[in-house]
């Protein structure tokens, strides 16, 4: 099923409010945002296609799976942290 552009840019939005709500949560240096970022857009489209694959209908809007979209964003997020490892710096002392 195609999206319309409508719901391309819901997602994209809703995928950026969500990467940047992450990292507003878990801090980390400016640069790390933008990962953040990518791996929101990237875990709402799978999301989104698994969603639309199985056909499910939990908070649907048209034809733009929202559920499974929010729910693959927020595991790509944490992936994403998971993978980048911390970013806290020994003291020297």
């Amino acid at each position: 099923m195609t999206v319309a552009a409508s719901g391309l840019i819901l997602g994209f939005l809703l995928a950026t409010a969500y990467g940047a709500g992450f990292h507003v949560l878990v801090g980390g240096p400016a640069r790390r945002i933008i990962l953040y970022l990518v791996a929101a857009w990237i875990g709402f489209a799978i999301g989104h296609f698994i969603g639309d694959l199985l056909n499910l209908n939990w908070l649907r809007l048209g034809a733009l799976q929202l559920f499974s979209g929010s729910v693959g964003a927020w595991v790509a997020l944490i992936l994403s942290r998971w993978l980048a490892g911390d970013t806290a710096v020994a003291d020297p002392e």
